[in-house]
Protein backbone atom coordinates (compact mmCIF):
# COMPACT_ATOMS: atom_id res chain seq x y z
CA UNK A 1 0.00 0.00 0.00
CA UNK A 2 0.93 3.38 -0.63
CA UNK A 3 1.06 5.85 2.42
CA UNK A 4 1.27 9.17 2.98
CA UNK A 5 3.43 11.42 5.45
CA UNK A 6 0.12 13.23 7.08
CA UNK A 7 -1.71 9.49 6.33
CA UNK A 8 1.41 7.78 8.73
CA UNK A 9 1.04 10.77 11.70
CA UNK A 10 -2.99 9.89 11.38
CA UNK A 11 -2.20 6.44 11.72
CA UNK A 12 0.04 6.30 14.17
CA UNK A 13 -2.53 8.80 16.52
CA UNK A 14 -4.95 6.46 15.89
CA UNK A 15 -3.02 3.37 16.75
CA UNK A 16 -1.70 4.80 20.15
CA UNK A 17 -4.86 6.27 20.88
CA UNK A 18 -6.73 2.51 20.47
CA UNK A 19 -3.55 0.61 22.22
CA UNK A 20 -3.71 3.22 25.64
CA UNK A 21 -6.84 4.99 26.76
CA UNK A 22 -4.40 6.99 28.81
CA UNK A 23 -3.80 8.54 25.36
CA UNK A 24 -5.51 11.83 24.89
CA UNK A 25 -5.08 14.70 21.72
CA UNK A 26 -5.55 18.33 22.45
CA UNK A 27 -5.61 21.68 19.87
CA UNK A 28 -7.27 24.07 17.72
CA UNK A 29 -9.33 22.60 15.33
CA UNK A 30 -8.40 19.17 15.88
CA UNK A 31 -12.08 17.66 15.72
CA UNK A 32 -12.10 18.66 12.30
CA UNK A 33 -8.85 17.15 11.75
CA UNK A 34 -7.61 20.98 9.88
CA UNK A 35 -4.07 20.16 9.85
CA UNK A 36 -4.30 16.45 8.83
CA UNK A 37 -3.16 14.02 11.61
CA UNK A 38 -5.88 14.13 13.67
CA UNK A 39 -8.77 13.92 10.90
CA UNK A 40 -11.47 11.42 11.88
CA UNK A 41 -10.45 11.06 15.40
CA UNK A 42 -13.18 12.79 17.06
CA UNK A 43 -15.89 10.32 15.55
CA UNK A 44 -13.68 7.35 16.42
CA UNK A 45 -12.48 8.26 19.81
CA UNK A 46 -14.79 11.03 20.68
CA UNK A 47 -14.67 14.21 22.39
CA UNK A 48 -13.51 12.80 25.96
CA UNK A 49 -10.16 11.89 24.10
CA UNK A 50 -9.77 14.32 21.38
CA UNK A 51 -10.29 17.79 22.74
CA UNK A 52 -10.72 20.60 20.64
CA UNK A 53 -9.57 23.56 22.89
CA UNK A 54 -9.95 27.48 22.51
CA UNK A 55 -7.34 29.46 20.82
CA UNK A 56 -4.98 29.71 23.83
CA UNK A 57 -1.83 27.49 22.98
CA UNK A 58 -0.94 28.89 26.67
CA UNK A 59 -3.71 27.10 28.39
CA UNK A 60 -3.98 23.98 26.47
CA UNK A 61 -0.41 23.15 26.79
CA UNK A 62 -0.75 24.00 30.67
CA UNK A 63 -4.35 21.57 31.04
CA UNK A 64 -1.88 19.13 29.22
CA UNK A 65 1.05 19.18 31.31
CA UNK A 66 -1.70 18.85 34.72
CA UNK A 67 -3.34 16.19 32.23
CA UNK A 68 0.02 14.17 32.15
CA UNK A 69 1.72 14.41 35.71
CA UNK A 70 -2.13 12.54 37.06
CA UNK A 71 -1.42 9.77 34.20
CA UNK A 72 -2.84 10.49 31.41
CA UNK A 73 -0.21 10.91 27.91
CA UNK A 74 -1.75 14.05 26.22
CA UNK A 75 -0.36 14.77 22.46
CA UNK A 76 -0.87 18.29 21.72
CA UNK A 77 -1.09 19.51 18.07
CA UNK A 78 0.50 22.73 17.13
CA UNK A 79 -0.37 23.84 13.62
CA UNK A 80 1.58 26.74 13.22
CA UNK A 81 5.49 25.73 14.20
CA UNK A 82 6.19 29.99 16.41
CA UNK A 83 3.05 28.88 18.07
CA UNK A 84 5.68 26.53 20.09
CA UNK A 85 7.52 30.01 21.04
CA UNK A 86 4.09 31.04 23.24
CA UNK A 87 4.51 27.76 25.11
CA UNK A 88 8.52 27.84 25.62
CA UNK A 89 8.39 28.29 29.01
CA UNK A 90 5.95 25.50 29.83
CA UNK A 91 7.58 23.30 28.22
CA UNK A 92 11.46 23.78 28.85
CA UNK A 93 10.74 25.06 32.44
CA UNK A 94 7.88 22.75 33.71
CA UNK A 95 7.44 19.93 31.67
CA UNK A 96 10.74 19.10 30.73
CA UNK A 97 12.25 19.96 34.42
CA UNK A 98 9.38 18.23 36.57
CA UNK A 99 11.66 14.75 36.78
CA UNK A 100 14.46 16.33 36.93
CA UNK A 101 13.69 18.32 39.72
CA UNK A 102 11.72 15.66 41.84
CA UNK A 103 14.37 13.10 41.46
CA UNK A 104 11.91 10.86 38.77
CA UNK A 105 9.22 11.34 41.41
CA UNK A 106 7.00 12.58 38.84
CA UNK A 107 7.01 12.42 34.74
CA UNK A 108 5.46 14.26 32.02
CA UNK A 109 4.65 11.86 29.35
CA UNK A 110 3.79 14.88 27.10
CA UNK A 111 3.86 15.00 23.09
CA UNK A 112 4.08 17.70 20.97
CA UNK A 113 3.61 17.14 17.26
CA UNK A 114 3.88 20.18 14.50
CA UNK A 115 2.62 19.30 11.48
CA UNK A 116 4.01 21.13 8.49
CA UNK A 117 6.72 23.07 10.34
CA UNK A 118 9.21 25.29 8.02
CA UNK A 119 8.08 26.79 5.51
CA UNK A 120 5.00 26.10 3.45
CA UNK A 121 4.57 28.65 0.29
CA UNK A 122 3.52 32.25 0.97
CA UNK A 123 3.11 31.60 4.61
CA UNK A 124 5.81 34.57 5.41
CA UNK A 125 7.84 35.33 8.39
CA UNK A 126 6.02 34.63 11.23
CA UNK A 127 4.74 30.85 10.26
CA UNK A 128 7.96 29.46 8.83
CA UNK A 129 10.21 29.05 11.20
CA UNK A 130 11.85 25.66 11.88
CA UNK A 131 12.88 25.66 15.67
CA UNK A 132 13.83 22.47 16.57
CA UNK A 133 17.26 23.65 17.61
CA UNK A 134 16.01 25.84 19.98
CA UNK A 135 14.49 22.45 21.98
CA UNK A 136 17.41 20.43 20.94
CA UNK A 137 19.55 23.43 22.89
CA UNK A 138 17.34 22.60 25.93
CA UNK A 139 17.77 19.23 25.98
CA UNK A 140 14.13 17.99 24.85
CA UNK A 141 13.52 14.91 23.06
CA UNK A 142 13.07 16.00 19.39
CA UNK A 143 12.03 14.34 16.53
CA UNK A 144 12.13 14.92 12.76
CA UNK A 145 11.27 12.66 10.98
CA UNK A 146 11.93 12.20 6.66
CA UNK A 147 9.46 9.21 5.99
CA UNK A 148 6.20 8.35 6.22
CA UNK A 149 7.41 4.90 8.15
CA UNK A 150 10.13 7.09 10.33
CA UNK A 151 6.80 9.92 10.97
CA UNK A 152 4.77 6.67 12.23
CA UNK A 153 7.49 4.71 14.05
CA UNK A 154 8.64 7.58 15.63
CA UNK A 155 5.67 9.20 16.52
CA UNK A 156 4.40 5.99 18.30
CA UNK A 157 7.43 5.89 20.47
CA UNK A 158 7.25 9.48 21.08
CA UNK A 159 3.48 9.01 22.56
CA UNK A 160 4.79 6.12 24.72
CA UNK A 161 8.05 8.33 26.48
CA UNK A 162 7.87 8.89 29.85
CA UNK A 163 9.12 12.70 29.00
CA UNK A 164 7.87 15.02 27.16
CA UNK A 165 8.85 15.23 23.36
CA UNK A 166 8.32 17.58 20.13
CA UNK A 167 8.09 15.84 16.88
CA UNK A 168 8.10 18.02 14.26
CA UNK A 169 6.82 17.06 10.79
CA UNK A 170 8.63 19.01 8.19
CA UNK A 171 6.04 20.80 5.44
CA UNK A 172 8.53 19.79 2.64
CA UNK A 173 7.86 15.88 3.56
CA UNK A 174 4.45 15.96 4.19
CA UNK A 175 3.72 15.47 0.41
CA UNK A 176 5.94 12.41 0.63
CA UNK A 177 4.50 8.88 -0.21
CA UNK A 178 5.86 5.33 0.81
CA UNK A 179 5.09 1.74 -0.30
CA UNK A 180 4.79 -0.11 2.91
CA UNK A 181 3.45 -3.10 4.17
CA UNK A 182 0.28 -2.95 6.59
CA UNK A 183 2.63 -3.69 9.53
CA UNK A 184 4.54 -1.46 10.91
CA UNK A 185 6.35 -1.03 14.17
CA UNK A 186 7.72 2.05 16.22
CA UNK A 187 10.87 3.41 16.24
CA UNK A 188 13.32 3.64 18.94
CA UNK A 189 14.31 7.60 20.08
CA UNK A 190 17.94 8.43 19.72
CA UNK A 191 18.80 6.14 16.65
CA UNK A 192 19.71 7.83 13.07
CA UNK A 193 19.60 5.98 9.61
CA UNK A 194 21.85 5.42 6.85
CA UNK A 195 19.41 6.15 3.80
CA UNK A 196 22.56 6.05 1.28
CA UNK A 197 26.10 4.37 2.46
CA UNK A 198 28.92 5.69 1.22
CA UNK A 199 32.65 6.04 1.02
CA UNK A 200 33.38 9.75 0.01
CA UNK A 201 31.45 11.98 2.25
CA UNK A 202 28.87 11.94 4.83
CA UNK A 203 26.29 14.14 4.48
CA UNK A 204 23.68 14.98 7.83
CA UNK A 205 20.44 15.67 6.40
CA UNK A 206 17.63 16.65 8.25
CA UNK A 207 14.17 16.29 7.87
CA UNK A 208 12.92 16.71 4.39
CA UNK A 209 16.40 18.03 3.37
CA UNK A 210 17.24 13.97 3.76
CA UNK A 211 15.27 13.85 0.40
CA UNK A 212 16.98 16.79 -1.53
CA UNK A 213 20.49 15.48 -0.12
CA UNK A 214 19.38 11.99 -1.69
CA UNK A 215 18.67 13.68 -4.87
CA UNK A 216 22.33 15.29 -4.86
CA UNK A 217 23.48 11.95 -4.26
CA UNK A 218 22.35 9.82 -7.10
CA UNK A 219 23.47 13.25 -9.45
CA UNK A 220 26.92 12.86 -8.24
CA UNK A 221 27.14 9.25 -7.91
CA UNK A 222 29.10 8.72 -11.03
CA UNK A 223 32.28 10.67 -9.33
CA UNK A 224 31.25 10.85 -5.86
CA UNK A 225 30.59 8.16 -3.23
CA UNK A 226 28.10 10.23 -0.88
CA UNK A 227 26.62 8.95 2.67
CA UNK A 228 23.29 10.03 3.33
CA UNK A 229 22.80 10.24 7.24
CA UNK A 230 18.94 10.81 8.36
CA UNK A 231 19.44 11.38 12.36
CA UNK A 232 15.89 11.15 12.85
CA UNK A 233 16.41 12.30 16.68
CA UNK A 234 17.79 15.61 16.95
CA UNK A 235 18.05 15.06 20.95
CA UNK A 236 19.34 12.48 21.86
CA UNK A 237 22.02 12.57 19.32
CA UNK A 238 23.13 9.19 17.59
CA UNK A 239 26.87 9.87 17.62
CA UNK A 240 28.00 6.38 17.43
CA UNK A 241 26.08 6.26 14.05
CA UNK A 242 28.01 9.48 13.04
CA UNK A 243 31.40 8.20 14.56
CA UNK A 244 31.07 5.06 12.30
CA UNK A 245 30.10 6.83 9.07
CA UNK A 246 32.82 9.44 9.30
CA UNK A 247 35.21 6.33 9.86
CA UNK A 248 34.44 5.55 6.71
CA UNK A 249 34.46 8.95 4.87
CA UNK A 250 36.17 11.19 6.49
CA UNK A 251 34.33 14.03 5.10
CA UNK A 252 31.47 16.04 6.85
CA UNK A 253 28.82 18.01 5.39
CA UNK A 254 25.35 19.18 7.10
CA UNK A 255 22.24 19.95 5.82
CA UNK A 256 20.49 21.88 8.08
CA UNK A 257 17.09 24.07 7.91
CA UNK A 258 17.66 26.20 11.49
CA UNK A 259 19.10 29.14 11.31
CA UNK A 260 23.22 29.03 11.29
CA UNK A 261 23.99 30.77 13.98
CA UNK A 262 23.85 28.62 17.25
CA UNK A 263 22.04 25.77 15.12
CA UNK A 264 21.61 22.69 14.99
CA UNK A 265 24.69 21.88 12.13
CA UNK A 266 27.12 23.93 14.37
CA UNK A 267 26.75 21.25 17.09
CA UNK A 268 26.92 18.19 14.71
CA UNK A 269 30.22 20.22 13.48
CA UNK A 270 31.92 20.92 16.42
CA UNK A 271 31.28 17.34 18.27
CA UNK A 272 32.72 15.59 14.85
CA UNK A 273 35.34 18.15 14.90
CA UNK A 274 36.27 17.41 18.67
CA UNK A 275 36.28 13.45 18.79
CA UNK A 276 35.50 12.15 15.36
CA UNK A 277 37.41 11.05 12.13
CA UNK A 278 38.02 14.10 9.95
CA UNK A 279 40.28 14.59 6.90
CA UNK A 280 38.95 17.78 5.92
CA UNK A 281 36.97 21.03 7.46
CA UNK A 282 33.68 20.05 7.80
CA UNK A 283 31.07 22.32 6.36
CA UNK A 284 27.40 22.75 6.85
CA UNK A 285 24.64 23.79 4.56
CA UNK A 286 21.52 26.34 6.53
CA UNK A 287 19.20 28.96 6.75
CA UNK A 288 20.92 32.68 6.85
CA UNK A 289 22.08 34.10 10.29
CA UNK A 290 18.47 35.41 11.57
CA UNK A 291 16.59 34.32 8.86
CA UNK A 292 12.82 35.46 8.35
CA UNK A 293 11.40 34.17 5.85
CA UNK A 294 9.95 36.46 3.04
CA UNK A 295 6.53 36.30 1.26
CA UNK A 296 7.55 36.17 -1.36
CA UNK A 297 7.93 32.54 -3.20
CA UNK A 298 11.00 33.61 -4.45
CA UNK A 299 12.56 35.23 -1.96
CA UNK A 300 10.93 32.59 0.66
CA UNK A 301 13.13 29.69 -1.40
CA UNK A 302 16.25 31.59 -1.61
CA UNK A 303 16.53 31.74 2.18
CA UNK A 304 16.25 28.34 2.19
CA UNK A 305 19.01 25.66 2.31
CA UNK A 306 18.89 24.14 -1.67
CA UNK A 307 20.55 21.49 -3.43
CA UNK A 308 23.02 23.88 -4.98
CA UNK A 309 24.46 24.84 -1.96
CA UNK A 310 24.50 21.17 -0.62
CA UNK A 311 26.44 20.49 -4.11
CA UNK A 312 29.18 23.88 -3.50
CA UNK A 313 29.68 22.63 0.42
CA UNK A 314 30.41 18.95 -0.96
CA UNK A 315 32.83 20.36 -3.36
CA UNK A 316 34.65 22.25 -0.98
CA UNK A 317 35.49 19.27 1.43
CA UNK A 318 36.00 16.89 -1.17
CA UNK A 319 38.54 19.05 -2.88
CA UNK A 320 41.25 18.44 0.38
CA UNK A 321 42.65 15.16 -0.62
Amino acid sequence: MRLSYTKALNRALADELDADPAVCVFGEDIGAGMAGPTLGLLDRFGADRIVDTPLSEQAFTSMAIGAALAGRRPVLEFQIPSLLFLVFEQLVNQAHKFSLMTGGQASVPLTCLVPGSGSRDGWAGQHSDHPYSLFAHAGMKTVVPATPTDAYGLLRSAVRDEDPVVVFAPAGALAVRETVTWELEPIPLGRARVHRPGTDVTVVAVGHLVHDALAVAEELAPEVSVEVLDPRTLYPFDWEALAASLQRTGRLVVFDDSNRTCGFAAEVLATASEEMRLVAPPRRVTRPDGAVLPFAPALDRAVQPSREQLRQALAAVLKHP
